[in-house]
């Protein structure tokens, strides 16, 4: 579809194989089968969970937001919850704020949810864009513990910088460009990205702040026992690890089964490290994301499970 090879993509992004929605298969979709699949595992009722995040670019429509729609799905009769749009920090963003109502107090059964289906705004004649994104994600529930043993998480540090907004976005559609004739002509309603500009920003800002959060903490890259980054492009995780000093036995990486799903990899990846027994109990994690916005972070958190 576009002038590229296996090679090509492999040696450019550590990309093997990307995974694709079924036709008609939305973000509710799969963000339901998500969610269902961590209540079954945590044994936890839908009817008692407080709250839905959704954290997600690829929303089934503009309105209602795709948590109203997984709420119905799933019986959870007694949550509120809305969509979270930070691209490929989502799921991250996501989560602190579900930390902060448990941690007030508001809440017990939080539910965050990351998931895109970016074949629904990939242009699949842009090489820039098609051969890196693919669709998927993943679900957490975030509760209440009684000590540190059981989990928790320490620290987070999130960033934000729309001076380079233009660089990676999908400029039609929003209420600067309605959709038209002209928007759908110029091909508006899919995602644009400078790759070089995006690839500087994400191999200084992800390194940057995981590095501060760290300090911060008192502790350094030898301390993370599992590293857990977005996984944008191999040679970004490479350059973002070598600056960190984390062993590469230590970071989970599973870009090359499932390519940039956004607001999924993050869930993708801490699912693959369990499943592959890669992340234990008392485990200090360390999770690093960045994307369009530009935005930015990283959380400190330790394994309970």
């Amino acid at each position: 579809m576009v002038e590229t090879s296996d090679q090509w993509i492999l040696e450019r992004t550590g990309i093997r194989q990307r995974h694709m929605a079924r036709q008609g298969e939305t973000t509710a979709d799969l963000a339901t089968m998500a969610a269902k699949q961590v209540l079954e595992r945590s044994g936890v009722d839908a009817k008692d969970i407080d709250m839905i995040i959704v954290a997600t670019i690829t929303p089934d429509m503009q309105l209602p937001s795709t948590a109203c729609l997984v709420q119905d799905r799933i019986g959870a009769t007694k949550a509120w919850g809305f969509d979270l749009s930070a691209a490929c920090c989502g799921f991250l963003y996501g989560l602190q704020v579900a930390v902060q109502f448990v941690i007030s107090g508001a809440h017990k059964n939080v539910l965050v949810i990351g998931i895109d289906v970016m074949s629904s705004i990939i242009d699949y004649t842009d090489r820039q864009t098609c051969i890196i994104f693919g669709d998927g994600g993943g679900a957490a529930l975030i509760q209440p513990t009684a000590n540190e043993s059981e989990g928790c998480f320490i620290d987070f540090l999130h960033e934000v910088d729309g001076s380079g907004g233009e660089f990676l976005c999908l400029p039609g559609g929003g209420s600067k460009n309605p959709t038209s004739h002209e928007t759908v002509d110029k091909r508006m309603h899919y995602v644009y990205q400078d790759g070089q500009a995006v690839f500087k920003f994400a191999t200084r800002k992800m390194a940057e702040v995981c590095l501060r959060l760290l300090e911060r903490n008192g502790l350094t890259g030898d301390d993370v026992d599992v590293f857990i980054p977005h996984q944008a492009n191999l040679r970004i995780i490479k350059s973002v690890v070598e600056r960190l000093q984390v062993s590469m036995d230590k970071v989970v990486i599973n870009i090359d089964e499932y390519g940039n799903t956004t607001a999924g990899t993050l869930p993708l990846a801490l699912e693959t490290a369990v499943q592959t027994k890669r992340i234990k109990k008392g485990d200090l994690v360390l999770l690093g994301a960045m994307g369009a916005g530009y935005s930015a972070g990283a959380a400190l958190m330790r394994w309970g499970i």
